[in-house]
């Protein structure tokens, strides 16, 4: 089929809830990916910081190559080893509680809102202006973006929106509140971290009246910011955080970890999915965890991200350079047409996550080769 043909498809039979470039990606190799035509394509976005291991990474291909030849599913009502061992390493690399499986971000923020909500009933969930914890019901009623939320109103109940600032936190919280859910860096408004003082007044209210603190870790997580969890790099340390994206080395999975407080209070019934923690896709995250878990890929993503932000300050036109590790935005006129630009007239993947914000989320395995390429690709542009 030719793109013509696919877009003719599109037209006729997809619902239309994308926005796509003019392009047909059929292969992904690392950092690179090539169109239909035969182009090479740079890809400095990672489905959305989904391929921290580079596109199809050798190791995970072949575990679930494997898997597949095995077993692809079974329910829950059984065990399978995949899903045990990829519990016991979240668990035991973050905070020491307990994991429950799914098969996204939205999913996992849903359950880290039903798991809070039981353990505090009726309570109310404080979240930041400028947060996006996914599109299901509750994940969105989280999110207070009045483009995404307007449509869909009526909303679940219950949530307390705040500026992310040490005042409205302290004053948001009370007796009432059952968690405070924040991103440590904000990524799809633009890639904000929150300033420690701001995680410090929420765990300091969150302990003050028994609620619990949860940190989005989607996109900051699986090494993206340089430690296997963002909250490493924080002064605090969360009651459980919400997982997907990278988890899965390209396949769909999201994971809620609780710390011990929070480990038992789900009971047989209170949550489930049937396709949670399959041995396919456990298997393949268990693949991507081996490898972005060692430290000396931890230790190229702390220095890969301070030369990428170092060779985008000297770019002319580039401003407010930011960001942890290997997620860097930065400002620039009209973003959604420069993305698309870089990408059509350079190659290069990017994402505009506003009207003057491009974000940059590489494979975690890029170069720093890779990285001047990238940085000059971007200069040519400007």
């Amino acid at each position: 089929m030719t793109l013509s043909d696919l877009q003719a498809i599109e037209s006729a039979h997809v619902i239309p809830s994308y926005a796509r470039y003019p392009v047909e990606i059929v292969r992904g190799e690392g950092t690179r990916m090539w169109d239909a035509e035969g182009a090479e394509y740079l890809d400095f976005l990672s489905g959305i910081s989904v391929l921290n291991v580079g596109h199809c990474h050798p190791a995970v291909v072949e575990a679930v190559r494997e898997q597949a030849g095995r077993l692809t599913h079974t329910t829950n009502l059984f065990y399978t080893e995949p899903a045990m061992r990829l519990a016991e390493r979240l668990a035991t690399s973050s905070l020491g509680g307990k994991v429950f499986f799914c098969n996204s971000g939205t999913e996992a923020n849903e359950a880290a809102l039903k798991l809070v909500r039981k353990a505090k009933p009726r309570g109310e969930i404080v979240v930041l202006h400028g947060g996006f914890h996914g599109r299901t019901y509750g994940s969105l009623s989280a999110t207070p973006q009045e483009s995404k939320q307007a449509p869909f109103a009526p909303l679940v109940p219950g949530f307390v929106v705040v500026q992310p600032t040490v005042a409205a936190i302290e004053a948001a919280v009370h007796e009432g509140t059952a968690a405070v859910l924040l991103e440590p860096i904000q990524g799809e408004t633009g890639v904000h971290p929150i300033p420690d003082e701001v995680l410090l007044a929420a765990r300091a209210a969150c302990d003050r009246v028994g609620a619990a603190l949860v940190f989005d870790e989607i996109q900051t997580g699986m090494g993206r910011t340089g430690t296997l969890w963002c909250y490493e790099q924080t002064p605090v340390v969360p009651d459980a955080i919400t997982s997907a994206k990278a988890l899965g080395g390209g396949l769909p999975i999201g994971a809620l970890v609780t710390g011990p407080r929070l480990a038992d209070v789900f009971a047989p019934g209170d949550h489930g999915s049937t396709f949670a923690g399959g041995p396919l896709v456990a298997a393949a995250a268990n693949a991507a965890f081996e490898l972005l878990a060692d430290p000396g890929l931890l230790a190229r993503v702390r220095e890969h991200g301070e030369l990428l932000k170092e060779r985008l300050r000297a770019l002319p036109g580039v401003e407010n350079v930011r960001g942890r590790g290997l997620m860097v935005g930065f400002e620039v006129a009209d973003a959604p047409a420069f993305a698309k630009r870089s990408l059509l007239e350079q190659r290069l993947v990017v994402n505009a996550t506003g009207p003057a914000t491009i974000r940059l989320l590489p494979p975690l395995v890029v170069t720093a080769a890779e990285i001047d390429d990238a940085v000059s690709r971007l200069a040519r542009l400007l």
